[in-house]
């Protein structure tokens, strides 16, 4: 009962209808003051799993804001949110740190990365993200031995946003088929072939309405 009063207050359902839910549901009105101090029982798990030491390695990590809708006092606003997810060194994945209210400019990604650090977070070969100037320059001051790495699913956006629509589905074909290799010699004679590819299809398209 008390995971399912927790999770509807962190889906943003207003006390009132959580009273009526639990009326509905158990025949007994959960009053105001005990979903609150369930409220504050949750938060105090989420502040210690925000702030858990980073004991394993991850020498992979992928790096993003996102906007999420918060509900504060029965209004809902959107939060930005900073996210990095671990990947150790078998290849699993994990959410190491995660933390509201800060915008995505240089100095909340700088404090977001010294925030990673001092819990723990060392030995980082490579970070993936969207190549905002902000987190690029971030990065490159926290993490100065490690590389990064552009997100392809923004390069994709990019590159889609330069794309007519009716060939679309032709570049995103050439686009996975480039990524699908699998040492670094292949993707980039096959980055290649595609260029030739691409080149010589517009200029039978030129020569054809010439």
């Amino acid at each position: 009962m008390e995971e399912a009063l927790i999770e509807m207050y962190l889906a943003g359902v207003s006390v009132r209808r959580v009273e009526d839910i639990s009326e509905a549901l158990w025949g007994s009105r959960v009053s105001a003051s005990t979903i609150s101090e369930l409220n504050q029982k949750a938060c105090v798990h989420i502040e210690e799993w925000c702030n858990r030491p980073l004991s394993g390695k991850y020498p992979y990590v992928y790096v993003d804001g996102i906007y999420l809708k918060r509900n504060w006092g029965g209004e809902f606003e959107n939060v930005s949110v900073l996210v990095a997810i671990g990947v150790d060194q078998d290849g699993y994945r994990e959410i190491i740190g995660a933390a509201q209210g800060m915008k995505e400019d240089r100095e909340s990604w700088k404090n977001f990365l010294i925030w990673l650090k001092g819990r723990g977070h060392n030995g980082v070969r490579l970070l993936i993200g969207d190549k905002s100037l902000g987190m690029w320059e971030a990065v490159a001051e926290v993490f100065p031995e490690a590389r990064y790495q552009r997100c392809t699913v923004h390069f994709y956006r990019n590159v889609f946003s330069a794309t007519s629509r009716s060939r679309l589905r032709e570049v995103t074909r050439m686009l996975k088929a480039i990524h699908a290799q699998e040492s670094k010699e292949a993707p980039r004679k096959k980055a290649k072939d595609v260029i030739e590819q691409v080149a010589g299809n517009e200029a039978e398209r030129g020569s054809e309405k010439g």
